[in-house]
């Protein structure tokens, strides 16, 4: 089963990869899908084993411990990653909603309009709230509730890290991330097809 589900992903894989256009050297670096998760929570359980089982296939995920290196300013490689991505996977966790960064990477992906898979671990959706600390404004905290509630109220995926079976999730997680891929490339490709017969037909 599990080879089957890895042969399936592939296949799906190389559907993206003949679209891609190559990188060029003088282009800042791009990623398929920007993961986006608290640290402490999962960057050694799921964030890291989806990194790697991605990255394994082909595509380019973007994990900060992975794809950042000593002496990159945070902003300057996040935010670009997030408004160069082409998918977003949120993974919430028990302390996601402490951090800053978390809630400002969520945000932005909302806000540019990011298609976004959440994925609840050892939590539940109705847990998960901003909390004012006194140290975030008025303004950021209606981004971060917004930016919350709009992941809440999109079909995720649920895992429980002690009952759960890992290489199951991890496939699944895997193919709806290569689906979700293979959904905007059509969606691109329609649109571009779009354009082009309207600027024919406007052509004299």
């Amino acid at each position: 089963m599990q080879q089957r589900c890895a042969t399936s992903a592939k296949n799906l894989c190389r559907k993206i990869l003949q679209h891609r256009p190559p990188i060029r050297a003088t282009q800042p670096p791009v990623c398929d899908i920007f993961i986006n998760h608290r640290g402490i929570d999962t960057k050694r359980t799921i964030a890291g084993l989806l990194h790697d089982h991605l990255f394994r296939l082909g595509l380019r995920p973007f994990l900060d411990s992975m794809s950042m290196k000593p002496g990159d300013k945070l902003f300057g490689k996040i935010d670009p990653a997030i408004r160069g991505c082409k998918l977003g996977v949120a993974i919430f966790s028990p302390n996601y909603c402490d951090s800053y960064f978390c809630l400002h990477e969520l945000a932005l992906l909302m806000e540019s309009k990011k298609r976004v898979i959440p994925i609840f671990c050892d939590v539940k959706p109705s847990q998960l709230r901003v909390v004012d600390y006194g140290t975030r404004s008025a303004e950021q905290l209606q981004r971060f509730s917004w930016a919350l509630e709009e992941a809440k109220y999109t079909v995720g995926l649920a895992f429980d890290t002690l009952e759960g079976d890992w290489s199951g999730f991890l496939n699944t997680t895997t193919d709806a991330v290569i689906k979700n891929l293979v959904e905007l490339e059509a969606e691109n490709s329609s649109k571009n097809t779009t354009y082009l017969v309207q600027g024919l037909k406007q052509e004299p």
